[in-house]
């Protein structure tokens, strides 16, 4: 048995697409949700002065709806391993011949893809509204924050669904860790102006990233320089995929 199986990676990926393209549901409102936030906040908010807002308020937004939208897309990803516990297709792929690492490689690949083309949605829509990029080398880096988002937060929902047997009461568990900590990642306000919320925020592994991208696509507001940002989602996003790597290969069907 190969360690990778590249047409089991393949088919799994693939599977996860099928489902993404099959559910009209779920591409709209995973869509609607961030643009809901992106012209109802941006809008709102836009007169308002908020201490440390050095740039306006869509702009200083944007990237913040990025990163949601990255997040609640990969968290899909840990629904359809509990989906397919509960109807026995998962107990059928683990003991077909083919190496776990493989099954995890295809799920971890498609639920990043899914995110990460809700992300370039949510991109495209923002520079239409004419937010300001800072360069071309910006977007790039903002492009390298986006895939290691989508595959810390596909980790993070390996670990939760390995633990897990009640697919109904996922969202429920990811939006009560999630929630928090995006409105505690600056994604919404500034936080370099004050002193407690900067301390707090520096323990939040969402704030690098929304703080990264931040830096790297518009160039303002952001607190720590994008190259210090990058480098602690790229430790944190190893540690996420190993963890959940290693509970999903433990887990019990």
């Amino acid at each position: 048995m190969k360690t990778f199986d590249l047409q089991a990676i393949y088919v799994m990926w693939l599977r996860q697409m099928k489902h993404f393209v099959r559910s009209k549901s779920r591409l709209v409102t995973s869509i609607i949700q961030p643009l809901f936030f992106l012209f109802i906040l941006g809008s709102g908010f836009r007169t308002i002065s908020m201490p440390g807002l050095e740039v306006d308020y869509l702009y200083f937004l944007s990237p913040g709806i990025i990163t949601m939208a990255i997040l609640f897309s990969s968290m899909f990803t840990g629904i359809s391993v509990l989906w397919d516990k509960q109807f026995g297709f998962l107990q059928e792929v683990l003991v077909a011949p083919i190496s776990r690492i493989s099954i995890i490689v295809g799920r971890t690949l498609g639920g990043a893809t899914t995110a990460l083309f809700q992300g370039f949605i949510i991109l495209i829509i923002i520079a239409v509204l004419g937010v300001p990029f800072s360069s071309v080398i910006g977007i790039l880096s903002a492009i390298a924050f986006m895939v290691l988002i989508a595959f810390t937060a596909v980790g993070f929902g390996l670990i939760i669904a390995s633990k897990m047997q009640d697919f109904q009461g996922f969202p429920l568990i990811m939006n009560l860790v999630i929630m928090p900590l995006l409105f505690l990642s600056s994604a919404f306000f500034p936080v370099g102006s004050q002193s407690t919320l900067q301390t707090i925020a520096f323990f939040n592994p969402f704030f690098y990233m929304v703080d990264g991208l931040r830096g790297s696509l518009i160039g303002k507001n952001n607190v720590l320089l994008p190259q210090i940002d990058i480098a602690i989602v790229i430790v944190i996003c190893i540690i996420m995929i190993g963890l959940g790597s290693y509970f999903f290969n433990k887990s019990e069907v």
